[in-house]
């Protein structure tokens, strides 16, 4: 178990300059804020701190906005992207008068689901994932003004672009419509892509 201590040496022994505090809307997409790495201590990880609940869609009114953001210092990693060495932690969010679990937050919702499972014998584990399925994109176009709604997408490996002139040349292997499920090189263009993403996630402890 990681505690306020461990994330401040790892914070130090990495020369982390950035802390992203991340969270879950209830919607399920995930919102931040980050704050300079010297602003962190054991009160900050610890305690938690106050944010603006008002502005997630679906929360508190701006009269009640007051909301604490509490650090979950086992859900601690490196971000692979951001060009300044950054730590990210996940936050569950909570009602800063009582510390309770805030009742929209998903993540406090799925804890409560698994204590309950626990409880009631049903079982001592629980996993809960996204199918992780999706279309990978060269471009994504779309409009919706006064005279025209319309979408637009193109992929370099897409069916329709067989006759399609590239400076590099057109080789012709691409998958027919629904035709990429398990094709192999040179017609399934995405394997080092998918390896790439896998290596990452597997870096940052997914």
């Amino acid at each position: 178990m990681a505690d306020p201590a461990s994330v401040l040496k790892q914070i130090k022994d990495d020369d982390i300059q950035y802390v992203d505090i991340r969270f879950t809307d209830p919607r399920g997409k995930l919102q931040h804020v980050t704050v300079m790495a010297d602003e962190v201590n054991e009160d900050f990880l610890a305690e938690g701190f106050m944010f603006d609940g008002s502005s997630i869609a679906g929360w508190k009114g701006i009269e009640e906005s007051d909301m604490k953001l509490m650090p979950d210092c086992n859900s601690v990693y490196a971000d692979p992207f951001y060009a300044q060495a950054t730590l990210c932690v996940h936050c569950d969010v909570l009602e800063p008068d009582t510390n309770e679990p805030y009742e929209r937050d998903p993540r406090g919702t799925a804890k409560k689901a698994e204590a309950y499972l626990k409880s009631s014998g049903i079982g001592d584990a629980s996993y809960f994932g996204p199918e992780a399925e999706f279309f990978v994109f060269d471009s994504v176009r779309t409009s919706n003004t006064i005279n025209k709604v319309g979408y637009e997408v193109d992929a370099i490996d897409g069916s329709w672009n067989t006759d399609t002139e590239y400076e590099m040349g057109n080789t012709g292997h691409r998958p027919g419509v629904k035709g990429g499920y398990f094709p192999v090189n040179p017609v399934d263009a995405a394997q080092d892509l998918r390896s790439e993403m896998l290596s990452t996630m597997k870096q940052i402890g997914m």
